[in-house]
């Protein structure tokens, strides 16, 4: 992604500045890994490292807003009563796919506490999915959601390792062998 500099509109453009900045470094991390250059993401978005600075102060401010638009689209699937677990979990993996260079940032410890609530919240949304498969007898009465969030996290690790051309059809595989161990 590749922008040009638009001219200082002051504090009437921070929404769209911000904006462009989570896209920019969605974008940018996932081609270049977690520790793209920031410099770099400030030039994808088209504005300012200054910019990038009083929106996000740190790596991980950044990374956070990344993430937390993931887990309100997942809510806002999860919210609908027709979705499934299966519907979920197919968003849980597109984004991991697209996230693998988040991946070391929320698996090495110590985590941040700011990263333990958006895990926290993406727990919540698998629970109450889940809840309703198992309402249906899709899912093993057993299952809970850490052991969705555990399953995600192994999908996540073998993602990690796994060349971007060849990580849906792995993301299926993983699923097909997880998925044994929680439908009924």
């Amino acid at each position: 992604m590749s922008a040009t500099r638009r001219p200082n509109r002051g504090p009437s453009a921070a929404a769209e500045n911000r904006a462009a900045l989570i896209a920019a470094a969605r974008e940018v991390f996932a081609g270049a890994g977690y520790d793209a250059p920031l410099s770099a993401i400030a030039r994808a978005a088209g504005v300012g490292q200054g910019s990038l600075y009083r929106h996000f102060p740190d790596r991980t401010s950044l990374a956070l807003a990344v993430f937390e638009d993931g887990v309100s689209e997942l809510e806002a699937l999860a919210a609908d009563p027709a979705a499934t677990l299966d519907d979920v979990l197919a968003m849980v993996t597109e984004q991991t796919i697209a996230s693998t260079a988040f991946i070391d940032m929320v698996s090495v410890p110590p985590l941040d506490e700011r990263m333990i609530r958006v895990r926290d919240r993406v727990a919540d949304v698998l629970a109450g999915v889940l809840a309703r498969a198992r309402g249906t007898g899709a899912v093993r009465a057993d299952v809970t959601a850490d052991d969705l969030v555990t399953a995600v996290g192994m999908l996540a690790g073998v993602l990690r390792r796994t060349p971007a051309p060849d990580r849906h059809r792995t993301a299926e595989r993983v699923w097909r062998l997880l998925r044994k161990g929680i439908d009924a």
